[in-house]
């Protein structure tokens, strides 16, 4: 998560999710239902995994999980939401069909964004902390956000600049996957599908709803939706589903294009084959390559969101990495492997163990090798090029390490990029037009005084929130 480990704040309670006005290309994953049946190497064999998602009148969702089983599998069934619609996969799909090649395709791709200079630090934490799924204030108390995001962005910013300063002045997110969209058109073009790329970013340029106004100038009459994320969060794909949700209920042409949504794919097998690449290339620059532990480090989330709030996130992250490592197992690579999860702030409890914690453990264990793969990221960015590379490998080398290698993201591999063009065309025949209706605005912040009231008692109470833990810490100081 690009959020300089700004990272997710949980204050107990789920909240609903508005969309930001921007620029960019949106969000998502697909009203289908998903049944899988026969039997291949990896869950879905080829074919994007889409999770039960139901999109509700009201513009709600509802998210089913059942944890992904490591069963061999054959073919993809799609039920969609809005009709019944049955398509089986063969194994090797090379192209789409003449009737796909007829509609006027779209691929967007979403990610969270980051600031591109020190400028922009501030204004980014703002967007990340206004969004209620990152900080998950109790309804009663959701006119808090805005202010409390104020607050805490202004804090942060100079710490998280900082950071930012250390990797050049500024994400390079937005590059990064502007190259990726290149080059994924081109992999399309090789499987004959012409298709328009567009780029969402949550939090910052080019925005979601940016990307949206230029699918819907453009006459896009399908859309397939990948989230640059392989495994689903409700803070990461989740958050820009529900900008998509908002946009459908108020949209007509939205509400009635057919929209397909690859929920999740860590357990594809380009991108699974890719991974293993990476780490082998990485293991054999190691002089001893069979010594080395392979360190899987991922982004954490609060520990309420999957016990509470139900997110499949970890269940994700732990069956991604038992495919990995048995497809290296099946490679000859026998190397222990572990897994911890980083970037944590705040005082709640967070997924673990703790990428530190673990780091200063396998070093009092003796472990002298470790090769750090940042099993969640795609691309490079602040939490790779500085929480890992500077952070991270200054604490393993201080905790006895020796030896320290990093895999790189995945970027613009052409096995990735490949298989995510697999996933774009295997995903075409599964989109549907989500039906909703607009819902009755209720919400009585339509009333520009109580609105204007709750900003100024909101702004008094998030300032106390925020400060008292410091006022006690000094108080706490004082008296010792």
């Amino acid at each position: 998560m690009e959020c300089v480990r700004s990272g997710v704040l949980d204050l107990q309670c789920s909240a609903e999710f508005s969309g930001k006005s921007g620029s960019t290309r949106s969000c998502g994953k697909a009203s289908c239902y998903a049944n899988f049946a026969g039997s291949t190497k990896y869950e879905q064999n080829l074919h994007s995994k889409v999770k039960p998602w139901v999109l509700s009148a009201s513009g709600t969702s509802s998210f089913v999980h059942r944890s992904p089983v490591l069963k061999h599998r054959h073919n993809l069934v799609v039920r969609s939401t809005s009709a019944d619609v049955c398509t089986t996969f063969d194994e090797n799909i090379n192209g789409v069909s003449s009737h796909a090649v007829e509609d006027k395709v779209g691929v967007l791709l979403l990610n969270l964004g980051g600031p591109e200079t020190l400028n922009d630090v501030q204004p980014f934490l703002f967007n990340l902390f206004a969004d209620p799924d990152i900080i998950r204030l109790p309804r009663l108390f959701r006119f808090l956000q805005r202010p409390l995001a104020k607050l805490i962005s202004t804090f942060r910013a100079p710490k998280s600049k900082e950071g930012y300063a250390s990797i050049g002045g500024g994400s390079p997110l937005r590059r990064i996957t502007d190259d990726q969209a290149n080059a994924l058109k081109v992999a399309l073009k090789k499987k004959n599908l012409e298709a328009d790329i567009y780029v969402g970013m949550r939090y910052w340029y080019p925005f979601t709803e940016e990307a949206i106004n230029q699918i819907k100038k453009d006459k896009i009459t399908k859309l397939v939706v990948l989230p640059l994320y392989p495994q689903y969060s409700i803070s990461t794909s989740g958050s820009s589903i529900r900008v998509l949700q908002n946009i459908v209920k108020e949209d007509p042409y939205f509400a009635g294009l057919p929209i397909s949504i690859i929920e999740s794919w860590y357990q594809r097998e380009g991108y699974v084959k890719s991974m293993a690449d990476l780490i082998e290339n990485e293991l054999s620059i190691f002089s001893t390559p069979e010594e080395v532990m392979i360190f899987f480090s991922a982004h954490g989330v609060p520990l309420t969101y999957v016990k509470d709030a139900g997110d499949p996130y970890r269940d994700q992250m732990e069956d991604c990495i038992a495919l990995i490592m048995e497809e290296l197992r099946s490679r000859g690579t026998l190397n222990d492997h572990t897994l911890a999860y980083q970037s944590r702030v705040g005082p709640v409890q967070w997924l673990k163990p703790y990428t530190d914690e673990v780091l200063v453990e396998l070093g009092q264990k003796g472990v002298k090798s470790l090769l750090a793969v940042p099993v969640s990221f795609v691309s490079e960015h602040i939490e790779t090029l500085e929480e890992i590379d500077m952070e991270y490998k200054e604490l393993a080398l201080e905790s006895g390490i020796e030896n320290w290698g990093r895999v790189p993201a995945l970027g613009c591999t052409s096995s990735f990029i490949s298989d995510l063009a697999d996933a774009v065309v295997e995903a075409l025949p599964s989109a549907s037009a989500i039906a909703t209706r607009k819902a009755i605005d209720t919400d009585p912040d339509m009333d520009m005084m109580h609105s204007l009231t709750k900003m100024f008692f909101g702004s008094i109470l998030a300032f106390l929130l925020l400060l008292s833990p410091r006022l006690i810490l000094a108080v706490r100081n004082t008296l010792r």
